[in-house]
C-alpha cells in the first residue's frame, strides 16, 4: 500500500476529522514505528507501520458508521473537553465503534450533527467544493434590514475573507424574528459573526438539515443512518458507493 499523509490515515481509521488529526500531529501525539512526528508533511503506511496515537496502536476500523445525533444546548462537540464539559461522545450509548464529529456546532447551538468513522466520507461532506448545504434555524435580537439581508445573501468580510453566497429568509416575524439561513461554508461561528457584523445578536441557533438529510430526533438522542441514506451522501460526494453501512441500533 503506498504511504499517504498521516493526517490522512488518522482520519480514515477513524481516529479524528482530518483537521482535528493535524492537531493531534502538531501536539507530538503521533508516533510512527516508535518515533514521535510532529511534521504535517509526515507520510506513512497504515499496513507496514506502526501508527500509535496517545501511546495506542492505529487499526482500520472493521466498518464503517454513520450517525445522527441532535445536539443539545450546552453540549461540546467534542470527542474530549479538557473542561471537563459534556460532550457529544457521552450521548452515544451503544456504539462501541470509535467515532468523531463531522463539522461541528459551538457550545450554545442545537440541532443536527453527523458522526462517523469514515475519514473520507467526513472531509467530503465539510469541504467547501462539495457544495452540501446545511440549514439553520435562528432566532435573533432584531429584524435585518431588506439591505443587510442583501449582503447577508452576496456576503460579508470575515476575519479578513468575504463569506461565500448564502440564503436567508425570515419565517417569523417579531421583536425577536426566526430566519432560515442556507450555507455551504464552516467557519467557526459563522452565522452568529454573520448577524454581529450587522449589530444583531443570535439568541437561538438550531441546524435542521444537511444536505438532503434533515433532523428527525428529539434533543439528545441518535439513530444510524440507513444504506439508502449514506448510498445517497456519497452519490452526491461522488464516493463508491458500498453494499450498506454496518451499525449497532440505539441502546435504549
Amino acid at each position: 500500500m503506498p504511504e499517504e499523509r498521516l493526517q490522512k490515515i488518522l482520519s480514515q481509521a477513524g481516529v479524528a476529522s482530518r483537521r482535528k488529526a493535524e492537531q493531534l500531529i502538531l501536539e507530538g501525539r503521533v508516533s510512527v514505528n516508535g518515533k514521535t512526528v510532529s511534521e504535517l508533511g509526515s507520510k506513512a503506511d497504515l499496513e507496514s507501520d506502526h501508527i500509535k496515537v496517545d501511546g495506542k496502536l492505529l487499526r482500520k476500523p472493521k466498518h464503517h458508521v454513520y450517525i445522527a445525533i441532535n445536539k443539545p444546548k450546552g453540549v461540546v462537540t467534542t470527542v474530549s473537553d479538557p473542561e471537563g464539559r459534556e460532550t457529544v461522545m457521552h450521548l452515544l450509548r451503544g456504539v462501541r465503534e470509535r467515532v468523531f464529529p463531522i463539522g461541528r456546532l459551538d457550545y450554545h447551538s442545537e440541532g443536527l450533527l453527523l458522526m462517523t468513522n469514515d475519514g473520507e466520507f467526513a472531509h467530503r461532506i465539510t469541504a467547501p467544493a462539495s457544495h452540501v448545504i446545511k440549514t439553520y434555524v435562528v432566532k435573533s435580537n432584531g429584524a435585518l434590514t431588506e439591505d443587510q439581508e442583501k449582503q447577508f445573501r452576496e456576503g460579508i468580510p470575515l476575519h479578513g475573507r468575504k463569506t461565500a453566497p448564502a440564503e436567508i429568509k425570515i419565517i417569523k416575524r417579531g421583536v425577536n424574528p426566526w430566519y432560515e439561513v442556507k450555507i455551504a461554508e464552516g467557519r467557526q461561528n459563522q452565522i452568529r459573526e454573520m448577524f454581529k457584523y450587522f449589530g444583531r445578536l443570535v439568541e437561538k441557533l438550531r441546524r435542521v438539515k444537511i444536505g438532503f438529510f434533515e433532523l428527525d430526533l428529539p434533543p439528545g438522542r441518535w439513530r444510524t443512518l440507513t444504506a439508502k441514506e449514506v448510498e445517497r451522501f456519497r452519490k452526491i460526494l461522488k464516493m463508491d458507493v458500498p453494499s450498506g453501512p454496518r451499525a449497532p441500533k440505539e441502546d435504549e
